[in-house]
């Protein structure tokens, strides 16, 4: 049970209060909208864009907490609402899902062109890392980023969807769920063609729903052209993974270790407590602590 008490643990117990300054909505190519929460440094100083997991918000814990330790470097801050997230549904038929690197491009273009003389790092978690990673190895080299980091991420999202359909998982998934059923809901009042959810699993909300949404031929389709391990060698900035041997909805061997330790731009740190995205440490702030500090080696000098 360590690597639930981690991950539950870390989200009942927390020090989350709404660290941001300013919210700004900015546009997406498709008529669209993203929520984003910024804090504001002086000009010159790097910016860091933060990305959420599945129904998370740029209000959960990791998210609020890291961009605390962010701020306290003088980093301005820019936390993402994926679309339908930050409170309010966005406009358009589509939701968000694990492989979506349009809606993260447009961000880091906004920030490029509100911050034009600052050097950009992005942190992942969970979904939003498993979409980062991807976004970086479909750029390679030529990524507007310098540094990148990404946590608790499920590299291979047909075998994330298996586990968490597994024993006490089903406790996380049946959350999932609900408020993704909440939300399909409410957009059906706008559009009544979206598509209809019959069922109690993430894998079947995907199939269902998150594919044909999103243009893919089913969630077998949607999970092998979205799953991150794909493009992991092509990655060409300084990214640093992190994970825990105790995660229990992204287990150890999810992870394509070979691939990460092949390619000279990833490192990678594997916890043996931490669960998921949880990290619970003595003093606190050991996960933050470790991104902050990477991220300073790579832009911050």
């Amino acid at each position: 049970m360590n690597g639930h008490f981690h991950t539950i643990g870390r989200s009942l117990f927390n020090n989350a209060e709404d660290p941001y300054h300013q919210r700004i909505e900015i546009p997406t190519p498709d008529n669209d909208f993203l929520d984003l929460d910024v804090i504001k440094a002086p000009s010159y100083r790097p910016v860091v864009v933060l990305f959420h997991g599945l129904e998370g918000s740029s209000k959960r814990y990791y998210i609020t907490e890291l961009a605390r330790a962010f701020s306290e470097q003088e980093y301005t801050v820019v936390a993402t609402n994926f679309r339908g997230c930050s409170g309010r549904l966005n406009r358009q038929r589509r939701f968000y899902h694990s492989g979506e690197t349009e809606d993260i491009s447009t961000v880091i273009r906004w920030v490029g062109e509100r911050f034009p003389n600052a050097p950009i790092g992005a942190v992942g978690f969970s979904l939003g890392g498993n979409a980062l990673l991807k976004s970086l190895g479909e750029l390679k080299s030529r990524h507007p980023l310098a540094v990148a980091s990404a946590v608790s991420v499920p590299y291979d999202l047909a075998q994330g969807a298996q586990h968490i359909s597994r024993g006490f998982n089903r406790v996380y998934e049946i959350n999932f769920i609900r408020t993704l059923r909440e939300k399909l809901k409410k957009k059906r009042e706008f559009y009544p063609d979206l598509p209809t959810f019959e069922g109690n699993t993430i894998y079947e909300f995907d199939d269902q729903v998150t594919a044909p949404l999103h243009g893919f031929d089913g969630a077998d389709d949607y999970y092998s052209r979205c799953s991150s391990q794909h493009f992991l060698e092509h990655i060409g900035i300084p990214t640093l993974v992190v994970h825990s041997r105790s995660d229990p909805i992204c287990p150890m061997d999810i992870i394509p270790l070979e691939k990460i330790e092949a390619n000279r731009s990833m490192s990678h740190v594997i916890t043996d407590e931490g669960g998921h995205v949880g990290f619970w440490s003595e003093p606190p702030g050991w996960l933050n602590n470790t991104i902050v500090n990477f991220f300073a080696k790579k832009i911050d000098v």
